[in-house]
């Protein structure tokens, strides 16, 4: 009986160091295997792998890409800025047994690097390299990182700037920055508009210059268009010019004895304008009272324009009948006086 318990001892013992010797590792690690204190040459591959119990150990080293948020540093830019900065860092173990050996903790030998080398990158740069150019950043703090690392066994694949955080009098000032820079795009653009229409509106001014009935037939064409509308008043523009033009030729005190003197009768040896005619005609009235019949006024400057224009006759030349009997005038001499023949 004390025989079979022996036996039964010895298999359980054989079992216990079986399995103390036999180790499996998996496709993404590799076992540095130390025996009595040294490294062996090689470190172990994926599979099932066996060790001298009690005198070999295994340490496996895991060769995935670790991702590794940076924590948030605070520094100052070059230009006088204070920023708040955080990153996130990707790296990988290439040389297991360095990774081992070379230094006691990988994971927070890189972790340290990265913050030390993220403030430098802060120092070095400017505000608005952190936030417009941050490629060229993320790729001189990797090679700052990757320095060190490279004896550790340790290769860095990537370092991004995930976030920075401005204070809130520099996000106000960009702020009314970019409003500024806004605003002064949209009067650039009003103003190339308004050069743009002036343009426009000159030859088109110039074409109508050409051809006066275009001016008319716009006219009509906005009047068109306005009562479309179903409007209850009609506006109509009327030159300014033609107001001065009357009023500048419109005496303040005219003989009233050359009332209704068609354009081009020859006064005192004289011939009258279609001006002179409008003048004669609206001479008798008061001086307050020269612009009252304003429609009267364009429709006599009218009849007589249209006069001058049917008898197609220059300013000096006479008409019929009047190199027999002109008509001699004075200045305030009532209607019935004339002059001698």
């Amino acid at each position: 009986m004390f025989f079979l318990y022996v036996v039964f001892g010895l298999v359980a013992l054989g079992i216990i160091t079986l399995g103390n010797s036999l180790k499996i590792i998996k496709q993404y690690e590799r076992g540095v295997v130390f025996r009595l204190g040294r490294v062996t040459s090689d470190p172990k591959h994926p599979g099932m792998t066996a060790i001298v119990p009690f005198v070999d150990k295994l340490q496996k080293v895991n060769l995935q890409i670790v991702t590794m948020p940076i924590p948030a540093q605070d520094g100052i830019t070059r230009d006088n800025v204070t920023v708040r900065v955080d990153a996130v860092i990707y790296f990988k173990v290439v040389d297991p047994r360095k990774a081992v050996i070379d230094v006691e903790n990988y994971q927070l030998a890189v972790s340290q690097v990265a913050q030390t080398s993220l403030r430098s990158i802060i120092g070095q740069s400017e505000l608005d390299d952190l936030l417009t150019n941050r490629e060229r950043l993320n790729q001189g703090l990797a090679i700052m990182i990757d320095s060190p690392a490279v004896d550790w066994g340790v290769h860095i694949d990537r370092v991004e700037i995930k976030d920075v955080a401005l204070p809130e009098s520099m996000k106000r000032s960009m702020s009314r920055q970019a409003e500024a820079e806004r605003e002064r795009r949209s009067r650039v653009i009003i103003a190339d508009g308004e050069f743009q229409a002036s343009t426009k509106l000159a030859q088109a001014a110039a074409t109508m210059a050409d051809t006066p009935a275009a001016l008319q037939l716009r006219l009509l064409q906005t009047i068109v268009e306005v009562s479309a509308e179903k409007n209850s008043t009609l506006v109509l523009p009327f030159p300014v010019e033609l107001l001065r033009f009357l009023e500048g030729n419109t005496p303040k005190a005219a003989d009233a004895s050359v009332e209704n003197v068609p354009a081009g009768t020859s006064i005192n040896g004289t011939t009258t304008s279609a001006a002179e005619a409008l003048s004669a005609t609206f001479g008798g009235q008061d001086s307050d009272h020269s612009l009252g019949d304003f429609s009267g006024m364009v429709r006599a400057l009218s009849d007589s324009m249209r006069l001058t224009e049917t008898m197609n006759l220059p300013a000096s030349i006479k008409l019929p009948g009047t190199e027999k009997a002109p008509v001699a005038l004075k200045h305030g001499a009532p209607n019935d006086e004339k002059a001698p023949a």
